[in-house]
């Protein structure tokens, strides 16, 4: 059994990959901002800029939304590192080097926006989403109070962000966020797996990378989508696209299902999820 990622890591893809990166249409948005260096790891900064462009789409879409519950809705998965991470201390499960921690709900209260605390808060508490996402690794890093971002990289995260909201306004609205393939979606080698956004056609994937889009990242969309068609969903019926979007190069790459060959289709559907 096995995630999407984890699945795709063990196999071994054709010469090239199923889908190609260069089978997508890539759109370069210029909005003449450069990034400077930054002083925290990729992953914390892709996070934060996922959730709090979550958090300031909420708030666009209710803004009679209390701020503390788009908070919540957004940094749902690092409530959950949280709880996970503070049943294990009760039970004496983490070492007591590993017990300094910030309260969760602390860091939310400090959420209101794109201001300085509210971006600093963010990434300190997408620290406790490895608690969720990967036990062991949670066990050996450092904390929260340890993500401490510089000015050049806050300015990063909101660029970032409000490029997301910038790009959301144009290739939106978004129909679901965070979605599953419950239950005839997923099969007895992949078994979980969430992708990032829905549109009224489109499958998007958020990535924040320096680098170029991997056939380890298209073949990633192509699963959702096929679990998508399996799983019956009607909010996958008119799903005709599979795109990416990366906030940090501002770029767009998208792919029309109906060129993909049927039997490639099928291939993945037995080779790599095992329906």
């Amino acid at each position: 059994m096995a995630s999407v990622t984890q699945r795709i890591a063990e196999i071994k893809q054709p010469r090239g990959g199923y889908l190609k990166p260069s089978e997508f249409e890539k759109i370069i948005i210029n909005d003449g901002l450069q990034l400077g260096q930054e002083n925290i790891s990729p992953s914390t900064v892709g996070l934060a800029v996922d959730y709090l462009s979550r958090f300031m789409m909420e708030r666009e879409k209710n803004p009679k939304l209390p701020i503390r519950f788009a908070a919540n809705k957004a940094f749902e998965i690092s409530i959950i590192g949280y709880t996970v991470r503070q049943a294990l201390v009760s039970c004496q499960e983490v070492k007591s080097d590993k017990k300094k921690g910030i309260e969760i709900s602390q860091l939310l209260d400090n959420i209101t926006g794109l201001d300085e605390k509210s971006i600093i808060a963010a990434c300190k508490a997408t620290g406790y989403d490895v608690w969720y996402r990967n036990l062991k690794v949670a066990l050996i890093c450092n904390g929260p109070e340890s993500i401490n971002p510089d000015k050049a990289t806050i300015e990063n995260i909101r660029i970032m962000v409000e490029r997301s909201l910038s790009f959301f306004r144009e290739y939106g609205p978004i129909t679901a966020d965070g979605f599953t393939f419950e239950k005839d979606g997923y099969t007895k080698t992949v078994d979980a797996g969430d992708g990032d956004f829905l549109t009224k056609d489109t499958l998007w994937d958020f990535k924040v990378t320096k680098g170029e889009i991997t056939n380890k990242y298209t073949l990633q969309l192509l699963m959702y989508w096929i679990m998508g068609q399996h799983s019956k969903k009607d909010v996958y019926k008119n799903i005709t696209r599979i795109g990416i979007y990366n906030p940090r190069q501002n770029i767009v790459n998208l792919y029309d299902i109906s060129k993909c060959p049927k039997h490639l289709i099928y291939d993945i559907e037995r080779d790599v999820i095992c329906y």
